[in-house]
């Protein structure tokens, strides 16, 4: 089995910095891309940033300048660097990857969400 597991969330202050971080394990033969996504109340899910296996990335417009995807390919790990957060940042934050099994299936799968609560 595969699964992603993520870290991080919490409660901070408007202006304030979270780092998530999302691992994938199990029977991994490669992973293409990796994401962050968000989900307010009443909202639907919505991309945060993305990260190809060759480290090209994009962001959502709300997010650019503040927030940084990387990734670490060896320990099969994304990571989100969220600063200057805003209240309007808060949301349960999801990450997901399209991975190649060892038995060569392609999965997209999510991991189980990490809220963030951003304050005023």
């Amino acid at each position: 089995q595969v699964q992603l597991v993520e870290s991080g969330g919490g409660l901070v202050q408007a202006g304030g910095s979270l780092r998530l971080s999302c691992a994938a394990s199990g029977s991994i033969f490669s992973i293409n891309h990796m994401a962050w996504y968000r989900q307010a109340p009443g909202k639907q899910r919505e991309l945060v940033a993305a990260i190809t296996s060759g480290g090209s990335t994009n962001y959502a417009d709300s997010v650019k300048g503040r927030f940084t995807i990387s990734r670490d390919n060896a320990k099969n790990t994304v990571y989100l660097q969220m600063n200057s957060l805003k209240p309007e940042d808060t949301a349960v934050y999801y990450c997901n990857a399209f991975i190649i099994t060892t038995g060569r299936a392609q999965l997209d799968i999510w991991g189980q969400g990490t809220q963030v609560t951003v304050s005023s």
